[in-house]
Formats: structure tokens, sequence, C-alpha cells
């Protein structure tokens, strides 16, 4: 999801400033094109809603500049910058963190995860071997997207005072152990 055009990299940037003093769920399309210098019709040239740039903003910002990494298997280290780049516009992601509404932010990062990993599977070499019909790529897309999303939201909401690399390691460990090891060897 790239971004296409200099007006794109407006938009955001003017719906972004616009979260620093106003619920997301409460900003406008106009009040976005107003502080972006251009007219309403030109929005929704380049998105459908304020969700789809929320979307397209997660992506270019977050998770985009993770992908080189996962290319190589750096699973860790992806996970880190995801925390890092999170962090430089912290601000702005508590904001996105409290959406209420028919659309939540985790709703929007669940998927923005889901279509990453996703993404990540696909160019992998494909496993020939026969699996339970559960395990689908979408289904484990699915479950990842919801156990990374609930640690980064609960990061965010926290203050995200615990460092990325330190958040890395948590995720880290709670995507590879069972729950089981968690219960002997945490409490």
């Amino acid at each position: 999801m790239q971004i296409r055009t200099d007006t794109d990299r407006m938009l955001m940037d003017s719906f972004k400033e616009l979260t620093l003093h106003s619920a997301v769920e409460k900003i406008t399309i106009k009040e976005i094109t107003d502080k972006a210098g251009v007219i309403r019709p030109t929005f929704y040239n380049h998105f459908q809603d304020k969700y789809e740039m929320i979307e397209k903003i997660i992506v270019t910002e977050i998770l985009d500049p993770v992908k080189m990494l996962l290319a190589n298997d750096m699973i860790t280290e992806a996970q880190a910058l995801i925390f890092t780049n999170l962090q430089k516009d912290k601000a702005f992601y508590v904001r996105l963190s409290r959406m209420q509404g028919p659309v939540t932010f985790e709703d929007i990062t669940k998927k923005c995860i889901k279509d990453l990993f996703k993404e990540y599977v696909h160019n992998k070499k494909p496993n020939s071997q026969e699996m339970p019909r559960w395990f689908s790529l979408e289904h484990i897309a699915q479950y990842y997207a919801q156990s990374f999303s609930f640690i980064v939201i609960w990061w965010i909401q926290s203050g995200m005072t615990v460092p990325p690399k330190e958040m890395s390691g948590v995720c880290e460990y709670m995507m590879t152990h069972s729950m089981s090891d968690a219960v002997t060897e945490l409490f």
C-alpha cells in the first residue's frame, strides 16, 4: 500500500495533526481537507473514508518498513521496529487506540497485521504437509493478528513505558511458547 501522491501524504498529515486536538471519531472529512488545503472531493479520490486512511498510515509508516526484515526472517527485529515506529508517533497512536464506534483501532490493526502475515507466508516456500482443515492460512493469520494486536494495544494504552526491544521479547515469548510453558515458567 504505497503512498500514491503528495496529496495522500498531505491528507494523512492533516488527519494526524487533527487527532492531537480531537477524538478520531469526531474528525470530519471536511476538517481533514480544509487543514490540507484541498477540496473535499479530493479526499475521496484518494481514500474511501478516514478508516482506510488510518489503515494506509499504519501500513506505510509502521508495517512497510519491516518487510525487508521479515523477508530475511528477522522477526524479532521486525517486531522491535514496529514498537519503535509506534513510539516515535506516540501521541497519534495513543489517540487511535482510544477510537470508539463502528470501526476501532483494534479492527484496523488486526486487518493490517493479518495482511502482513499472509504476505509473509505467501513469500515463503509452501508446506506440502497435509494439515487439519482448521489450520488454514486465514485462521492462522487471524490468530497471530489478534495476539499481536492485543500486545500492541496494551502497550500503547499503558503508556509505552516498556522499551521496544523488550516488547519484542514479550511478543517472541508469547508467540513461541504454549500456555503450559507460560504457566510453568512465569508463575
